[in-house]
């Protein structure tokens, strides 16, 4: 069975005011916009919240036919039905996560601004790759900075790319236009004064980016 594409709008979830009813009323908001993955991205140790917001978030996506992805917790990913995860440099081994949560699951990897880890990830059998930081991110500022051309070079090694850090809608073109097929945000949109309006402006890119490409 193919497994669920990873393109179009990607969206981070991040504490946000109004606790798990606030979380989950953002996450709805931006489905609504359009958004096609949704990562949720929780780094603190409250486990039984964090499981019953990834469950609620779970049953979102599949109503609206988006892919859900966890950050980094490949347990919590498989409890809460995600479709799968994502992982970081220091985060559990691929192939960890893959005997976790099965073939059929997602597995994403960050490859930061390294074309080298990108290859072997892939040849490892990741499912997408994601660069990055393009912007200067306010939620990792520090981050290694890559360049759009990492993502046409990037087209050789046949998996989705991802591009992510300090995305907008004003700046997102000339990653689209690199390669990109989903592009990952968070302040941007999830975080927006009108989360549902801010995703749907990334829709609205990417439709022109098709028409461009026909």
């Amino acid at each position: 069975m193919e497994k669920p594409p990873v393109r179009g709008l990607y969206v981070l979830t991040a504490p946000c005011p109004g606790g798990s009813e606030g979380l989950l009323r953002r996450v709805e908001q931006v489905l609504a916009g359009g958004a096609r993955v949704i990562q949720y991205r929780d780094k603190t140790d409250e486990s039984e919240r964090r499981l019953r917001e990834a469950a609620a978030i779970a049953e979102r996506c599949r109503a609206a036919g988006a892919l859900f992805l966890v950050n980094d917790d490949v347990e919590l990913a498989a409890a809460s039905g995600a479709d799968g995860v994502h992982l970081g440099r220091d985060d559990a081994a691929l192939e960890k996560a893959r005997a976790c949560m099965g073939e059929r699951a997602v597995i994403g990897v960050s490859c930061y601004d390294s074309l080298e880890r990108a290859a072997a990830l892939a040849a490892a059998g990741a499912d997408y790759l994601a660069f990055g930081s393009f912007y200067s991110s306010p939620t990792k500022p520090q981050a290694v900075r890559a360049q759009p051309a990492l993502l046409a070079e990037a087209r050789r090694l046949g998996r989705p790319l991802v591009a992510i850090g300090g995305i907008t809608a004003a700046n997102a073109a000339p990653l689209v236009q690199a390669g990109a097929d989903a592009l990952a945000v968070i302040s941007s949109v999830f975080l927006a004064e009108d989360p549902q309006a801010a995703a749907h402006e990334f829709e609205v890119l990417f439709a022109s980016a098709q028409l461009e490409c026909k």
